[in-house]
């Protein structure tokens, strides 16, 4: 019941902690109704600061002028009134009603003018100094645009006043100052305080991180671009009075060409098309809304659904027509207003501005809006595509027969604009290309190719069946053979997607078969024989080398399936490993695979094509991996890629130097493995390779990075990698991509980073992850949220892990129940969340009882103590205490000879809590011994106790000189405490215990 003054006071407070939002605006506009009946000046005056508060940061700028209208007619007539804090805000809120009469177009200059000519004169009648009245005439100045520069000058050359901005947001107004004049070098050298956190406040950094992330792209610093919209767009995701901010996040995705993280942003923030409290920040919002959807326009999406204001479902090019409307008319408004064409010109400006990057940049996020390009349409070729498409249809027939024989990844672009070609009905077919089937055959060994690529191993076999009909119609035998003998030795590979198709096994008779025909071809139709018909014929001079690829072919596909053979034999069920006469089953693959092999090798070598020898010595290298020899496989891999060397193919080294990567990664050698990584891009990219799998490697390029303690490579590399499971429709493995790309970024202390990424990866996680990999990502993602004081979120996170841990078997569930169970309670404590804390407290004990993990379970009871102390006065000491007795009996319960725990450690920061929890209740006789006891179990861990000693050390001083007055025996401990910790080679710790030796004495 609000029935009294102080109802209305509490009931004020109460709202001041609620996050802003319309629950605390509508709740702040009540109270002042309820403030005025009492007739109370100091009451209402407390209740009208609070309402402006919440105008200000929720986006409600227009109320904002005539609620400090109230304020200051109360200032004029009670200031007896106001408190020395709110006679302060007195003053300190004539900025706001400045910069709020900026936001509102209807709002007369003259009017604005009379108002900080206002604030001048209150400012020197109190005798504040001017500096912040400049920065309001700069405002002004900046916002017309006249006279800035002048403004600027007279600003920026005064010296701050208690009244001045923070420091955070000066130096924000001062670096977009020089982003307006085009110099975003000294823009960022100014922002770096903000955006390095050195200095922050409640819209600080998160408005400089928005502001800064277009500058930093045209600077190249696009990793740092990529962290700041992550972690930047947390912390205005959704907030009314952070719209333009969002606007720049927006137009930031356009620029870097994530245009569906951008249609994301837009779905989150569907309100802030109603929020038109703060018109000019509604129009950045607007305006970065319109950068987006005019590039989704212009690149042909028009009809893409989109999130626009709510009623109705909206297209791009619908919600841009809108947008356009509205935000012209806004700015039309503001010229109209103050004169000029300064604030349309900047909306113009920011329209016309091209993408900044030629290539989308890997946020590491995973995009959920709608795609605007169906998966399986052609490949497109990228901008450094090196293979160009001939326009006359033979001409590009003849290339990708040129490009096919060659075995050269890019005729994969050429066989689809073939395809595509033919599919218009438009081309008149040219006899000279050879019989039309030929033609079928050929597109249909593409087609077997890509299905190959993506898993299809089933339906890749059936198009190679059908190009093998194609060749015996054209009776060609040779090249029937060679697609008959793959489609056999593909149907048996494992990994298929085909699902209605299972990997049989391998039919070595239908393969063995295949063999001796290609043997008794050698006879009636050898390399150097007659055409058997026009078909062949066409080949001409060719002739030779298309039967020896034929057979080469052959040879591979037995090799290649003696190779699956023996490694699913290898790397069999553990029932398969018991199987009667495994032994005998295996020694007789390995040597169907070793003739085979050998034989591939030695024709290959002998006929003059050395790239199938380093096939042959890429299987032989994958076994010896998978066996361990590493060193063996090392050398069968580069002799692999010396034959392609020899051979003149550069364009196959990519996959053999992939594989040597993983050796060399496996072998310690990073260094080693990132060049190596580099050259296999380079070599993709050099020989437009569609089908090298990019995922896999940009992620152990990410491996390696990590290795080499470059974190900013492993991020890099990481969310590229994540982007390029994207693209080949690989949920699963760009969730583990993200999961390992949050977790660099989780050690390496960028919690904010890693929550973005987490939140993302892990909204909608495919059955074919790993369970435990994903609990490891959840306990970072509430580890992470505790470190950013999201206390409630990481919580919720923690709880919903416990309750996936407890489900899994008592064998897999370890002791992780008893950790998260315990950090789970311990965040809710921190959450202030008690009731929920001493439930999940207690589970944490239950599990505890069942897999003992003694150090979690003491520290989230020293942790109780500690919060108990701070946050539940009426509990009090007592209650503090009995949670360290729970603690030292579980340290009791330990048995002496349990490895991997340091009970000395745990003995000590139970005495260190103790001495505090009675320090702070006066009883310093107790915290004493206390203290002394910490200090002599951390004593008992030699060098790793030499820290914990120390801070033990300095509460005790604190406790002698400051409790019980005996400030000479605390000279002398600290004297020794000092002397040790320098001599243990811990200055800072020192200095730490010599500072508060100084401080004692002093006194």
């Amino acid at each position: 019941m609000l029935d009294t003054p102080e109802a209305v006071v509490e009931a004020l407070r109460e709202n001041h902690e609620r996050p802003h939002g319309p629950v605390r605006t509508v709740t702040a506009e009540e109270l002042v109704e309820t403030a005025e009946v009492f007739e109370k000046p100091d009451v209402l005056v407390t209740a009208l600061l609070e309402l402006m508060t919440a105008y200000e940061f929720t986006g409600e700028q227009r109320k904002s002028p005539v609620v400090f209208a109230r304020i200051l007619k109360l200032w004029d007539t009670t200031p007896e009134s106001f408190s020395p804090y709110e006679a302060h805000q007195v003053f300190w809120r004539f900025k706001w009603v400045t910069t709020s009469l900026l936001q509102v177009p209807e709002m007369p200059l003259a009017s604005i003018d009379g108002w900080i000519d206002q604030m001048r004169s209150r400012y020197e009648a109190a005798d504040h100094g001017v500096q912040p009245v400049a920065a309001m005439r700069y405002h002004l100045a900046h916002h017309t645009g006249t006279g800035a520069a002048d403004a600027y000058d007279l600003w920026a050359t005064r010296p701050r006043t208690d009244l001045s901005d923070c420091e955070a947001c000066e130096t924000r107004h001062h670096a977009w100052h020089h982003v307006v004049e085009g110099d975003d070098t000294a823009a960022l050298d100014i922002w770096r305080p903000v955006l390095d956190r050195e200095q922050e406040c409640s819209e600080e950094p998160q408005m400089s991180q928005a502001r800064a992330l277009l500058p930093l792209l045209r600077a190249g610093r696009v990793d740092e671009a990529r962290s700041h919209h992550l972690t930047g767009y947390r912390r205005v995701r959704g907030a009314t009075g952070m719209q333009a901010e969002v606007g720049h996040h927006l137009e930031f995705c356009a620029h870097s060409r994530n245009e569906g993280r951008g249609l994301e942003i837009l779905a989150e923030n569907r309100p802030l098309f109603e929020a038109k409290g703060a018109p000019l920040d509604h129009l950045h919002f607007l305006t970065g809304a319109e950068v987006l959807l005019a590039r989704l326009v212009e690149a042909g999406h028009d009809d893409t659904a989109v999130a626009g204001p709510p009623g109705r479902a909206w297209t791009a090019a619908e919600l841009l027509a809108h947008v356009r409307g509205e935000s012209e008319a806004l700015a039309d408004a503001f010229d109209a207003r103050n004169g000029t064409t300064a604030v349309g010109d900047g909306r113009r400006t920011r329209l016309a501005l091209a993408p900044l990057l030629d290539e989308p940049l890997p946020l590491g996020l995973r995009v959920t809006a709608a795609r605007t390009a169906s998966a399986d349409a052609a490949p497109v070729a990228p901008a450094s595509a090196r293979i160009a498409i001939p326009d006359d249809f033979a001409d590009l027939v003849r290339e990708a027969r040129r490009l096919a024989r060659d075995g050269h990844p890019g005729d994969t672009r050429l066989w689809s604009r073939v395809a595509e070609r033919l599919a218009d009905a438009t081309e008149p077919y040219d006899d000279a290309l050879g019989p039309e089937d030929l033609l079928a055959a050929e597109l249909a060994e593409d087609r077997a190719q890509q299905l190959w690529f993506k898993d299809r191993h089933t339906s890749a076999a059936a198009e190679l069946d059908t190009a093998a009909g194609h060749f015996e119609k054209l009776d060609m035998p040779w090249h029937a053979l060679a697609a008959r003998a793959r489609a056999r030795a593909w149907v048996t590979a494992p990994g298929s997607r085909d699902g209605d198709a299972p990997a049989h096994a391998p039919d070595r008779t239908a393969l063995d078969e295949l063999l001796r025909e290609a043997e008794r071809l050698l006879t009636s139709a050898p390399f150097d024989g007659e055409p058997l018909g026009a078909a062949e014929a066409f080949y001409g001079a060719d002739l030779r080398a298309e039967r020896i690829l034929a057979y080469l072919a052959v040879r591979y596909s037995v090799a290649f399936s003696a190779f699956q053979e023996l490694h699913i034999a290898l790397t069999g069920t553990e029932e398969d490993q018991e199987a009667p006469d495994r032994k005998g089953q295996v020694a007789a693959l390995t040597e169907r695979f070793e003739t085979s092999t050998d034989t591939l090798c030695s024709e290959a070598t002998r006929l003059g094509y050395p790239h199938q020898a380093a096939n042959a010595r890429q299987f032989r290298a994958d076994l010896l991996a998978r066996r361990g020899a590493l060193a063996e496989a090392e050398e069968e891999l580069r002799a692999a890629l010396r034959d392609i060397e020899s051979a003149g193919r550069p364009w196959r080294r990519p996959r053999p130097s992939l594989h040597l990567a993983q050796i060399l990664l496996a072998q310690q050698r990073p260094q080693e493995a990132t060049d190596l990584l580099h050259s296999v891009i380079a070599d993709a990219l050099a020989h437009d390779d569609p089908t090298l799998p990019l995922g896999p490697t940009y992620l152990l390029l990410g491996h390696a990075a990590t290795h080499l303690d470059d974190v900013g490579g492993a991020v890099r590399h990481l969310s590229e990698a994540a982007a390029r499971f994207d693209q080949a429709d690989a949920p699963g493995s760009a969730v583990e991509a993200r999961l390992q790309l949050a977790d660099v970024l989780a050690r390496s202390g960028r919690q904010a980073d890693a929550v973005a990424v987490l939140e993302s990866a892990l909204s909608d996680v495919p059955p074919t992850v790993d369970a435990r990999m994903t609990a490891q990502g959840r306990l970072t993602l509430g580890r992470g949220l505790r470190d950013l004081e999201e206390y409630l979120p990481a919580a919720e996170e923690l709880l919903r892990l416990a309750e996936t841990v407890a489900g899994w078997s008592e064998e897999d569930r370890g002791d992780v129940l008893t950790l998260v169970a315990a950090e789970a309670a311990t965040t809710l404590a921190l959450a202030e969340r008690w009731e929920a804390a001493d439930t999940a407290y207690e589970r944490a004990l239950a599990a505890h009882a069942e897999a003992p993990h003694p150090p979690l379970i003491t520290l989230m009871m020293r942790e109780f103590a500690r919060l108990t102390l701070q946050t539940r006065d009426s509990e009090g000491t007592d209650t503090a205490l009995e949670h360290l007795a729970r603690a030292d009996a579980v340290l009791a319960a330990v048995p002496s000879d349990q490895e991997d725990f340091a009970v000395w450690y745990e003995r000590g920061e139970n005495h260190y809590r103790r001495a505090r929890v009675l320090a702070e209740a006066g009883r310093f006789d107790e915290a004493l011994p206390e203290a002394e006891s910490a200090i002599a179990a951390h004593e008992e861990g030699g060098e790793r106790g030499e820290l914990p000693r120390a801070e033990a050390v300095r509460v005790a001083a604190l406790i002698e000189g400051n409790g019980l007055d005996r400030a000479a025996a605390a000279l002398t401990r600290l004297t020794a405490a000092s002397a040790r910790c320098r001599q243990a080679g811990h200055p800072q710790a020192a200095d730490v215990l010599d500072a508060l030796r100084q401080e004692l004495r002093s006194r």
